[in-house]
């Protein structure tokens, strides 16, 4: 797996070389810089944790003032652990750049979804309203009747209504790399991804599985399509 610490710029489109367009999110990615290394002799498995962005040493507490400095690294505002597939090879202080993947290359996009305060169960759960007349009274938009008689005498759980919404850890899966620029350190991936501009992000190989079908196109053998019922019809029909 392949993995780096980023932070989205805001969204963009890029032209392909058939001139059509592509949606896409433009990420600060890295540096990123090896603070710890943990390996299966000592806590049982092997993973790296990296540090992203620099901050004053002011704006860190003296645990982790002195976690970084043990790995004699500048204090960094972010630090997450990932099960890298060389994580063996790395060693503390060394930099991961935007370089570590291409373009073509699948990835999951975690981010911090926006946050939208207090909000009701219209907008928070997409509920329908009370009817606008006939009694409906000043509760169009209340949540109304939520649990049934004396049996089963209570709310079951999972019920919508109102609440915080927002600020939810979201990922995205399977978005392709569309453009990296090393030299800025920007990845421009397809699509959206969640959280508001400067928001911090995490990229990872995806956990979707890609086959790539080495079949021949051809004249079906399966008597449910059109091109197995009738293969003269279906071959003159392709020409």
């Amino acid at each position: 797996m392949k993995a780096i610490i980023g932070k989205k710029v805001g969204m963009s489109q890029i032209f392909d070389e058939n001139g059509k367009v592509i949606p896409v999110t433009v990420i600060e990615a890295g540096p990123c810089v090896v603070v710890q290394k943990k390996t299966a002799e000592k806590e049982g498995y092997n993973a790296v944790q990296l540090g992203f962005e620099d901050v004053p040493e002011r704006k860190l507490t003296k645990p982790e003032l002195g976690h970084l400095n043990k790995a004699e690294v500048a204090p960094k505002k972010y630090l997450r652990e990932f099960d890298l597939e060389n994580a063996a090879e790395l060693n503390i202080g060394d930099i991961i750049k935007a370089d570590t993947f291409k373009e073509g290359d699948f990835v999951d996009v975690t981010g911090t979804s926006k946050g939208h305060g207090y909000a009701g169960v219209i907008k928070r759960h997409g509920a329908g309203r009370g009817r606008m007349t006939h009694g409906g009274g000043p509760v169009h938009r209340h949540a109304g009747s939520m649990g049934s008689t004396s049996d089963p005498a209570r709310i079951f759980k999972g019920k919508i209504g109102a609440g915080h919404m927002g600020v939810d850890t979201v990922t995205i899966q399977n978005l392709d790399i569309v453009k990296v620029d090393p030299e800025l350190n920007l990845i421009a991936v397809r699509g959206a991804i969640p959280g508001p501009k400067g928001g911090l992000v995490t990229l990872k190989t995806t956990v979707k599985v890609h086959r790539i079908k080495n079949v021949e196109s051809g004249i079906s053998n399966n008597p449910q399509k059109a091109s197995g019922r009738n293969p003269q019809k279906a071959s003159a029909r392709n020409k």
